[in-house]
């Protein structure tokens, strides 16, 4: 079926990518690794600030010559991931000498087309929608190298792609402020925790250290469901895991069951609630969040579990949520889950109820939970108005590239 890619302005073109972009792909096969070398780039290192040089392998200068030979990256060359998260487009920016694998990369160099105006056009829904239709794979979402040379593009004339590249320039760096906003309100909230409480690691207040169930009476779960691809008459969804691993309670990630299972009440999440996941990858498993509002439509899986507190309140929620988060209790938490390494991990209730915690005075747990209500309600603002500034951006790429800039 052939998508409707939308009209523009008369002295523009329908072009193929291939025929105005050198359009290329890395490796596709697993150089041995080594202890120092060239970095090799996969999909995992291309984030929104750029490319990710901490998480690497190294490979050989032999191999890295053999790569480089086919895909060799230059700056102003623009990389996006062709397996997994399809997309995520990076712009490198630096004198680098690194390969890529599983990694296109598109090289303007045959000047038709401005790199800038290139990477936000590879970030639109235009060809996202064409990159959704050409996808292949179950689990491992893949795009081809032929997929990718054969993508449609509209091209103005070069003075117009740089106007429209600085347009939505600008535009995404006000989304950039609002981010870092948001990041150094977490900063504030951590140092925060830090400077009251002190690092668990080395409890240098000297805190009282009990077993979690000193707080802690238990954990209460939900259960396996059905799925379906059909929304339950009363609309309640049942979460899944990855409504946690963010670090905030995502609603959105759910999914319907059938209509023959029975609601508990027992099950449905409340706000006010902590919840963390008791099993996932090592790098996910104990992912904790609070939930600071819901519609009360969401149920609980099997694998979250909701604090059930001791009623005698040991422990600030908020205080919990944040040493949770500490890379103490996260160790704690793994070196008592079952599965290997490169499995899943599992941890039970018993075991979670015996990592030993730092009990500092209630008291000072709510005078920090005041503290953190306070900057809540300062991210909560700043997500509303990057939530704004998303909806803009995205209204400027669609008339972007239908040529009404």
């Amino acid at each position: 079926m052939k998508l409707s890619l939308g009209t523009i302005p008369d002295h523009w073109r329908w072009e193929t990518s291939g025929e105005v972009i050198d359009v290329r792909d890395g490796t596709h096969d697993t150089p041995k690794y080594i202890q120092n070398g060239f970095p090799l780039i996969t999909s995992k290192n291309l984030k929104a600030q750029g490319i990710d040089f901490e998480d690497v392998g190294f490979i050989s200068e032999q191999d890295h010559m053999a790569i480089s030979k086919r895909s060799r990256v230059d700056r102003g060359d623009i990389l996006f991931a062709m397996i997994g998260t399809i997309g995520n487009p990076v712009v490198v920016t630096e004198d680098r000498e690194f390969s890529i694998k599983n990694v296109a990369l598109f090289k303007c160099t045959k000047g038709r087309v401005d790199p800038l105006y290139c990477y936000r056009l590879l970030g639109s829904p235009l060809v996202k929608m064409q990159l959704a239709a050409a996808t292949r794979g179950g689990t491992q979402k893949f795009v081809s190298l032929k997929v990718l040379r054969n993508l449609q593009i509209p091209l103005p004339p070069l003075s117009e792609q740089k106007r429209i590249a600085g347009i939505l320039d600008a535009a995404d760096k006000l989304r950039a402020i609002r981010r870092e906003s948001l990041a150094q309100l977490d900063t504030l909230l951590q140092s925060t925790f830090l400077d009251l409480f002190g690092d668990p690691v080395t409890n240098p207040m000297g805190w009282e250290v009990k077993p979690l169930a000193y707080g802690v009476e238990s954990f209460e779960g939900g259960k396996n469901l059905t799925p379906t691809d059909l929304d339950r008459p009363d609309s309640v969804r049942v979460l899944k895991v990855s409504a946690v691993t963010s670090g905030e309670y995502r609603p959105d990630q759910s999914k319907a069951f059938s209509s023959e299972e029975i609601v508990q009440s027992s099950h449905m999440v409340k706000k006010g609630d902590l919840l963390i996941s008791r099993a996932n990858t090592a790098a996910l498993v104990g992912a904790v969040c609070h939930v600071w509002d819901t519609v009360g439509l969401e149920m609980l899986p099997d694998k979250l579990w909701r604090f059930i507190w001791n009623e005698s309140r040991r422990i600030e929620p908020l205080f919990m949520l944040h040493l949770a988060r500490s890379d103490y209790f996260r160790e704690q938490l793994i070196q008592r889950a079952t599965g290997t390494s490169g499995s899943m991990k599992n941890i039970g209730k018993k075991k979670m109820l015996e990592i030993p915690i730092p009990y500092p005075p209630v008291d000072l747990q709510h005078h920090f939970a005041t503290i953190v209500q306070s900057i809540e309600q300062q991210k909560a603002s700043q997500r509303a108005h990057l939530a704004e500034l998303d909806t803009l951006f995205a209204a400027l790429q669609q008339r972007a590239f239908n040529g009404e800039l």
